[in-house]
């Protein structure tokens, strides 16, 4: 068992959790060109302990858990920071928290009523989070290297990424709710 949780790929995602509060100090210091340098690196190791547990059949339990955990505590916190920092609006920022507070209520909520039940992310889920993703790239970028030009991706991207996870919420709950109806006896929704 303690061979499954510490394999190499689970490890490289508790480092990925790591570089979390160095970024954040990063951020907040005005550091900017090493937070990038920081989120190049969680990105590049959020790709790698993928190929590496799949290459080397490491794949886990702990780790199918820990590394979206791991990336959505990393985006979640870098809205956040930039936020106080004055570098995305407070309200993009609440826009995107609550899409995910929505997100793990509702999952709490299937949990207690009708135990685990995987449900996979839709096409618009991963392309608000690859948006998001993008998004904070761009930002920390622009902060580090002020260029007109990522400025105005940026003011785009504020727009794209607050409509995408208003939908994907949306979106979410009304899969959710639909998934739950057919799974019920006679299709009645219990209460």
């Amino acid at each position: 068992m303690q061979g499954r949780i510490w394999t190499v790929p689970n490890q490289i995602t508790l480092l990925r959790l790591g570089f979390i509060p160095v970024f954040l100090i990063l951020i907040s210091y005005e550091e900017y060109k090493w937070a990038l340098l920081v989120l190049v690196v969680a990105g590049l190791s959020d790709g790698f302990d993928g190929l590496l547990a799949r290459a080397l059949n490491q794949r886990s339990a702990l780790g199918a858990y820990l590394d979206p955990i791991a990336g959505k505590l990393l985006l979640s916190s870098s809205f956040v920071i930039l936020a106080f920092e004055k570098k995305v609006a407070w309200w993009l920022t609440i826009i995107v928290l609550s899409r995910d507070i929505l997100i793990l209520i509702v999952a709490a909520v299937i949990l207690l009523i009708s135990g685990y039940r995987p449900f996979p992310p839709s096409i618009f889920g991963k392309l608000t989070t690859m948006f998001q993703i993008i998004l904070v790239f761009t930002v920390v970028l622009g902060a580090a290297y002020p260029f007109a030009f990522v400025e105005q991706i940026n003011r785009a991207l504020i727009y794209v990424v607050a409509a995408l996870s208003a939908f994907s919420a949306f979106h979410y709950s009304v899969t959710i709710a639909r998934s739950l109806h057919a799974g019920t006896p006679s299709g009645q929704a219990t209460d």
